[in-house]
């Protein structure tokens, strides 16, 4: 994630500022650019993460979207100093009210679009969390059969765990 070359176009991109290096723009406007962001197709960017880890230096998020069970979320809530919302998904399977996790993660992406400093973690960061890359990805515009490995070069090599979360993105509604 601290490659500089790791945005969805292969261009070098100055992580400090979040600017294309030799000054090329190409998305929305941005305000601050979350430590470990990447960028999704369409230029909107967005961190994933894992919440047992520690939260990383530099600007907090505008807002977050956070996945996992009442237990996790009991854990964690306290640290999150900054708009957010929580969708009930259970490590490994899929969110317990899909209408719900379709809507925050279709508002996630807008605030993505528009610039907003967001990010989305589970406890690891890497199957719920690599599961809604994907699909912010399928929004932004990418084909949803491509979502998983775009998802798993740009974020975390074993992104979208499992069998039914893939096919959770293969199934995510264009918006």
């Amino acid at each position: 994630m601290s490659d500089p070359t790791n945005d969805a176009t292969g261009d070098p991109t100055n992580h400090a500022t979040g600017d294309p290096v030799g000054g090329r723009s190409d998305g929305p406007a941005r305000g601050p650019v979350l430590a470990g962001a990447i960028r999704l197709p369409d230029g909107s960017r967005v961190r994933g993460r894992g919440l047992r880890r520690p939260l990383p230096g530099g600007p907090v998020p505008g807002f977050g979207l956070y996945l996992g069970s009442g237990r996790l979320r009991r854990r964690h809530e306290g640290g999150l100093h900054w708009p957010h919302a929580w969708v009930d998904w259970p490590d490994f399977l899929l969110p317990r009210d899909r209408d719900l996790a379709v809507r925050e993660i279709g508002a996630l992406y807008e605030r993505a679009r528009a610039g907003e400093a967001v990010e989305v973690a589970c406890g690891g960061g890497v199957g719920r969390t690599g599961t809604v890359l994907a699909c912010l990805a399928v929004l932004s515009g990418l084909d949803a059969a491509d979502a998983v490995a775009w998802t798993r070069a740009h974020h975390h090599p074993r992104a979208v765990e499992t069998p039914w979360q893939r096919r959770w993105v293969a199934a995510f509604p264009r918006g």
